[in-house]
């Protein structure tokens, strides 16, 4: 059994906005090739009714996409994926989408970029463009909420590395960040 708690929610909504028809989007980064605690992320996920998946980069191989079937997912590169022709192939075989080193989309409403994050100046710069509403990165293995501007910065955590693993649920229009602990059985 997968015990799941929720230590922290954020939101960006301002006090007394009438709430529109939600979209719910998981956040996952740097999974590493960890299959078994990348797929218990996602059953997570499916449960608490996500519609799209964006992964951070550091994938981590075939297997650890093929964990993403069945749910629409972008994809990022991370700096340990490289440009495997393999991984390519296992994401478009999924039907999902792969962005390069860099991603955008809207999504409610809301202009939302994600990349892997080792490139701190392009980090920097589309954090202080002011362009998106949210930015999504990984990279560090640690998860952070902060804003610069009126960008969302978020990283969901990781899975390598780290105490426990972490990933986050975001809710549209809102921007109400939700992070949940991944609990992994021994």
């Amino acid at each position: 059994m997968t015990l799941i708690r929720k230590p922290l929610t954020l939101s960006a909504k301002p006090p007394g906005q009438i709430s529109k028809p939600m979209f719910k989007l998981g956040i996952i980064s740097d999974t590493h090739g960890l299959v078994n605690e990348t797929a218990l992320a996602v059953r997570l996920l499916r449960g608490h009714d996500v519609q799209t998946i964006i992964h951070c980069g550091d994938i981590g191989g075939d297997a650890v996409v093929k964990a993403f079937q069945g749910i629409e997912t972008h994809f990022v590169w991370g700096n340990m994926d490289g440009e495997s022709e393999h991984m390519q192939r296992a994401i478009e075989e999924t039907g999902n989408h792969l962005h390069g080193w860099f991603g955008s989309m809207e999504r409610a409403g809301k202009r939302i970029a994600f990349l892997h994050g080792h490139q701190t100046d392009r980090l920097e710069q589309d954090a202080s463009s002011g362009h998106w509403d949210l930015l999504c990165y990984g990279h560090t293995h640690v998860a952070a909420w902060q804003t610069q501007g009126l960008t969302i910065m978020l990283n969901p955590g990781a899975f390598k590395r780290v105490f426990r693993p972490t990933i986050a649920i975001v809710t549209l229009p809102d921007l109400t960040v939700e992070r949940f602990d991944v609990y992994v059985p021994q």
